[in-house]
C-alpha cells in the first residue's frame, strides 16, 4: 500500500510538472514576444502565429491523442509526448527566422497534445474518492499558477539568458518527467479501444486551422475576400462533417452525445469562454506593459505577479471546500470575477500608469483559481472512468481552441481598431501602421514625436476594444455554466478494481 501511495504521488508530481511547462509555454512566450519580433523582424501575424501554431495543434490533436492513449495506454503516450515536446523546444530555441520558429511552435503542440490528452487521465486512474478531488486540486493549481507565473519566468530569462532560453528550459524539466513515468509510473488503458478514428482527426483539426487562419489573415486581405471567406466557410463546414463523422463512429474520440448533457455543454462552453476571452489576452496585455508603457521584460512579467499569487493560492485554500461546493457555483462565480475583472481593466488610456490594471489583475486572479479545479471535475465527472483520456482530451481542447481562436480575434480587433484611430489623427498614411503598432506599440513610430502620441492612442483604443471584448465572451460563458449546470452531470460507476 504504501509503495502504490508513493507510486500515486510521483504520477502527480510528473503530470502537474508537465503541465505546468505546457501551460507556461503558452504564457512564458507572451512576454519574450517583443524581444522575438525585434530579433526575428516579426509582424503582427507572425508573432500572433508563435502563440497560435501551439495552441491550434494542442488543441487539434489532443482529442485523438486522448483517445490513442486510451487504446495504447496512457504512460506510453505520455512518455512519447515528453521526448517530441522536448525535442521541439530544443528546436524553437535554435530558431533562425519567425517561419522556422512557427514550425517549430506546431511540433511543440504534437508532443504537447499526448501530455495534455493524459493528464487528467493519469490522475483520475490514481485517484478515487475524496483523494480525487485533493489530486485536482493540486493538478488545477498548477494549471493557474502556470498560466499567471509565465510571464514572470519569461520576463527573469529573457532579460537575464535571452528569449530562446524560455525554450531551451523545457529540456531539463521534460528529461526529469521523461525518468518518473520509465521508473515510477503504472500503465492504464480502456480495454473497449480499438482503433484510432483518422477521418475526425483530419476534419477537426482542418477546420479550426481554417477559422484561425481566416481570422489571421481577415485585415490583410480584407473580409471579403474569397480568401477569407472560403477559409471561415470551409472551417465551420469541416466542423459540421467531423460532428456527423462522430455520429457514425462506435469509438468516437469526441462522443457527441454528450452534449446531450446540459452540465456537459455548460463546461464546455464555460471552457472555451475562459480561454477565448481572458488567457489569449496575454500577449496583448504584455506588448502594453512592454511596447507602450516602456517596461523591460522581467518589469511586465513582475506587474502579473497580483493575479498570479491569487491564481495559484485560490485552489489551495479552497481544497478543502471544494468535494462539498456545487461545481455549477464555483464554475459561475469565477468566470463572474474574470468577467468583472476584464471591465475594470477597461477604460485605459495612453496616459495610464500600470496600476490602472491593478484592481483588475487581482480579481481575476481569484476567478481564475475558483474556476480551474471547477473545469477539471466536470470534465472527468461526465465520463465513464475507462474513458477518462477521451474526457480529459475534450477538456483540453476546448480550452485551447478559446485560446487559439481568441488570440486570432482579439489580434484582428486590435488591429482594426487601430488602423481606425491612426486614420483619424495620420490621415491615409496612419492605416499602413496599424499592424506595426498593433504589434511593436510606440517602437512603430520610429522615434518621431509626431507620430509617437497617436500611436500610443491607437494601440490604447485597440486594446480597450478586446477587454471589453474578453468581458463579453466570457460573462456569455458565466451564465452557461450557471443556467446549464444547474442539473448536475450523473456520476459515472466506479471502475472496477
Amino acid at each position: 500500500m504504501e509503495a502504490d501511495a508513493q507510486g500515486r504521488r510521483w504520477t502527480l508530481v510528473a503530470v502537474c510538472t508537465t503541465t505546468f511547462m505546457l501551460l507556461l509555454d503558452i504564457t512564458i512566450v507572451n512576454v519574450a514576444l517583443p524581444s522575438i519580433q525585434r530579433r526575428l523582424n516579426a509582424g503582427l501575424t507572425g508573432l500572433e502565429w508563435v502563440v497560435d501554431a501551439y495552441a491550434l495543434t494542442l488543441a487539434a490533436l489532443i482529442l485523438t491523442a486522448g483517445a490513442l492513449s486510451d487504446r495504447f495506454g496512457r504512460r506510453l503516450l505520455f512518455i512519447v509526448g515528453v521526448l517530441v515536446f522536448s525535442s521541439a523546444s530544443l528546436l524553437c530555441g535554435l530558431a533562425w527566422n519567425i517561419v522556422a520558429l512557427d514550425i517549430a511552435r506546431a511540433l511543440q503542440g504534437i508532443g504537447g497534445a499526448a501530455l495534455f490528452a493524459t493528464a487528467l487521465a493519469l490522475i483520475g486512474h490514481e485517484y478515487r474518492g475524496p483523494e480525487r478531488g485533493g489530486a485536482i486540486a493540486i493538478w488545477g493549481a498548477t494549471v493557474g499558477a502556470a498560466v499567471a507565473s509565465g510571464p514572470l519566468v519569461g520576463g527573469i530569462l529573457t532579460d537575464t539568458l535571452g528569449w530562446r532560453w524560455v525554450f531551451f528550459v523545457n529540456v531539463p524539466v521534460g528529461a526529469f518527467a521523461f525518468w518518473v513515468a520509465l521508473t515510477r509510473m503504472r500503465e492504464s488503458r480502456d480495454e473497449g479501444a480499438v482503433r484510432a478514428d483518422s477521418w475526425g482527426l483530419v476534419t477537426f483539426s482542418g477546420g479550426l486551422f481554417l477559422i484561425v487562419f481566416g481570422l489571421l489573415r481577415g485585415n490583410a486581405n480584407g473580409w471579403s475576400s474569397a480568401t477569407i471567406l472560403g477559409s471561415l466557410l470551409g472551417g465551420a463546414l469541416l466542423l459540421v462533417v467531423f460532428v456527423a463523422i462522430e455520429l457514425l463512429q462506435e469509438r468516437p474520440m469526441l462522443d457527441v452525445t454528450l452534449f446531450r448533457r446540459p452540465a456537459f455543454v455548460g463546461v464546455s462552453v464555460a471552457t472555451f469562454c475562459i480561454g477565448a476571452g481572458m488567457f489569449a489576452l496575454f500577449p496583448f496585455l504584455s506588448i502594453y506593459l512592454q511596447d507602450v508603457l516602456g517596461y523591460s521584460p522581467l518589469g511586465a512579467g513582475v506587474r502579473f505577479l497580483p493575479l498570479t499569487a491569487f491564481v495559484f493560492a485560490v485552489p489551495l485554500a479552497a481544497r478543502k471546500l471544494a468535494p462539498q461546493a456545487s461545481l455549477r457555483v464555483l464554475l459561475a462565480a469565477g468566470l463572474a470575477l474574470v468577467a468583472a475583472a476584464l471591465l475594470l481593466m477597461h477604460g485605459l488610456t495612453e496616459r495610464s500608469h500600470w496600476t490602472a490594471l491593478l484592481a483588475g489583475l487581482i480579481v481575476a486572479g481569484i476567478g481564475i483559481g475558483l474556476a480551474n479545479p471547477a473545469i477539471a471535475a466536470a470534465a472527468l465527472r461526465v465520463v465513464d472512468p475507462a474513458r477518462t483520456g477521451m474526457a480529459s482530451g475534450i477538456n483540453n481542447a476546448f480550452r485551447l481552441s478559446g485560446v487559439a481562436v481568441g488570440v486570432a480575434a482579439l489580434g484582428a480587433v486590435l488591429e482594426r481598431h487601430a488602423a481606425s484611430s491612426l486614420s483619424a489623427t495620420l490621415g491615409p498614411h496612419g492605416r499602413a501602421l496599424a499592424e506595426a503598432v498593433s504589434s511593436t506599440g510606440l517602437r512603430a513610430a520610429g522615434g518621431r514625436p509626431a507620430i509617437v502620441h497617436a500611436a500610443g492612442v491607437a494601440f490604447v483604443s485597440g486594446l480597450n476594444a478586446v477587454l471589453l471584448i474578453g468581458c463579453v465572451v466570457v460573462a456569455a460563458g458565466a451564465l452557461a455554466a450557471a443556467a446549464l449546470m444547474r442539473t448536475p452531470a450523473p456520476l459515472a460507476a466506479p471502475a472496477p478494481e
